[in-house]
Order: C-alpha cells, then sequence, then structure tokens
C-alpha cells in the first residue's frame, strides 16, 4: 500500500512521515498505474450500487492546499456518479451550532448503494475548534469519543469508511499558494485566511496528530497519504479506495446472481401463463 496507515494505538509523529514519496516510481508509471487501478475502481462500485448491501463514506482532511478538491475530482473519475455526492463542510450555520457537532454530519451518511465523499468532516471539531478555542478543552476532549462511537455505528450499518489525511509539506504548501498568486485563473482561490492559518502550523500539527492517533480503529482506520507529489497522492487514495471495496466484491456478485436468477424465474413464470408471448 503506497499510504501509511496508523495502527490503532499506534503514536503518530507527522514529521516523521514523508510528504514526498513516489513509491518507486516515475510520474508516468504512477499516472498509468492509477487509471489501471481507476477502471478496477469503476466496476466496484458499480457492484456497490447495485448489490445495495453496503455504502461507502470516504472522509478527507488536511490542511489548505493539500489536495482535497483535486483528490476527489480524480475519485470522481472513477466512482458511478449516479450513487455518489461531495459534501463540503464549511463553517457551521446558526442552525447547526444549535445541535450537537455530529448532527449536521450523521444526515450525509450515504445510504446503501451510496458513497459520499466528505471534503472536512466532524474532524474539524477537534481540529479548528480545538486550535483556535472555539470550544472549552472539556469540551472538544470528549469528541474523540463521540467520533469513534459514531463510526462504529456506521460500520455497524454496513458502510464502509476510508479516512484519509493529505500529509502535504509547509514548503510544498507555501509554493502552492504563492502560484494562486500568480496564475489568473487560480487567483480566485486566494484567501487571506490561509496564511493566517500557516501561522497556527504547530498547533494543527498536534491537533491532527492526536485526531490520527485517537480516531484510527480496527473498522474505520485513518490513512495518511504523501501529497507533495499531485500523481502519487491520485494513485494512493484510489489504491486505498480499491483495496477497501475488493474484500466486498464476492459478496456483491453471490448476491446479484441470486437476484437475477430470481428475476429469471419470475419473467419464465410469466411467459408460461396462458395467452402470453414465450418470446
Amino acid at each position: 500500500m503506497f499510504a501509511k496507515r496508523v495502527k490503532p494505538g499506534e503514536k503518530v509523529n507527522l514529521g516523521r512521515v514523508s510528504t514526498n514519496d513516489d513509491g518507486g516510481l516515475t510520474k508516468d508509471e504512477g499516472i498509468k498505474r492509477t487509471t489501471e487501478l481507476g477502471a478496477e475502481l469503476s466496476e466496484l462500485t458499480e457492484l456497490l450500487f447495485a448489490a445495495g448491501t453496503h455504502s461507502l463514506l470516504v472522509v478527507f482532511q488536511g490542511r489548505d492546499t493539500a489536495g482535497k478538491d483535486g483528490s476527489i475530482r480524480s475519485l470522481l473519475s472513477h466512482t458511478n456518479v449516479q450513487s455518489t455526492r461531495v459534501v463540503p463542510f464549511k463553517v457551521p450555520t446558526s442552525l447547526e451550532i444549535a445541535h450537537d457537532f455530529l448532527w449536521r454530519v450523521h444526515a450525509h451518511a450515504p445510504g446503501k448503494g451510496d458513497i459520499a465523499i466528505f471534503n472536512r468532516s466532524h474532524y474539524e471539531d477537534v481540529l479548528v475548534v480545538r486550535v483556535h478555542e472555539l470550544a472549552p478543552t472539556e469540551v472538544w476532549k470528549k469528541r474523540y469519543e463521540h467520533i469513534n462511537a459514531f463510526e462504529r455505528l456506521l460500520t455497524d450499518s454496513n458502510v464502509i469508511v476510508v479516512k484519509v489525511y493529505l500529509h502535504i509539506s509547509a514548503k510544498e504548501q507555501e509554493e502552492r499558494l504563492r502560484e494562486r498568486e500568480l496564475d489568473a485563473l487560480k487567483a480566485w482561490k486566494l484567501n487571506v485566511g490561509d496564511w493566517k492559518e500557516r501561522e497556527f502550523c504547530n498547533a494543527y500539527t498536534e491537533a491532527y496528530e492526536d485526531a490520527l492517533e485517537r480516531c484510527s480503529t480496527e473498522d474505520a482506520p485513518w490513512d495518511i497519504v504523501p501529497a507533495d507529489r499531485k500523481w502519487f497522492r491520485d494513485l494512493a487514495v484510489t489504491e486505498l479506495i480499491t483495496e477497501a471495496l475488493k474484500p466486498h466484491a464476492p459478496g456483491w456478485r453471490k448476491s446479484l446472481e441470486k437476484l437475477g436468477a430470481e428475476r429469471k424465474a419470475e419473467l419464465d413464470a410469466y411467459r408460461a401463463e396462458p395467452g402470453h408471448s414465450a418470446t
């Protein structure tokens, strides 16, 4: 696997995890491999949709410019569009703030056969909320336990949960932010807040390390994806989701074969009725 999986209970030190891996591949080799995996992923998401017994939730977290949007665009090119939706979590509205922090998230969990992709997520409530002291420590500290219970509820309900932390270096982040200033087509993305957030780099590192450590479980683990190389990031994400779905494919195919046999039997019975054509 190209991503680094955080084992339950494992101590996380992001400073020791590379942001610039290439998996021993050239860019052309990586793009070719992504295309091959994408074809497999496309078939798997079609099976997921048709079988209707499971759903898929993909959570993307990462610092500004880490590539959440780019990863989602790449992923959408390999998924069943009719059953996939992207949910971007912005600053909570007054209505959302009036409820518990998971209220706005649970409503967007995918139904059977569906795929939901979260661009940011419930983890913001132990990240930005913690860093900017938007809630007391005794409040956000309890949320790790609430998050684990919430994700356990999802996995117990046949939701396949894939959580991706896009790991970008401070140097690469700065280069991408400056690129936006120089590119007229990217200038719309400029936000002074992105530069201000860099001032809290160390605080965010600590917050991410805690979230990765405390909320990586057997059924809903965290995976760290090196994100300095965009092509490698897309390859690692595609591989990660493909591998998450593959174990379920035999069961989906068996379920669909059974359903197909039942439908055929119904059709044969219909045609055997008096007055109905056998063709």
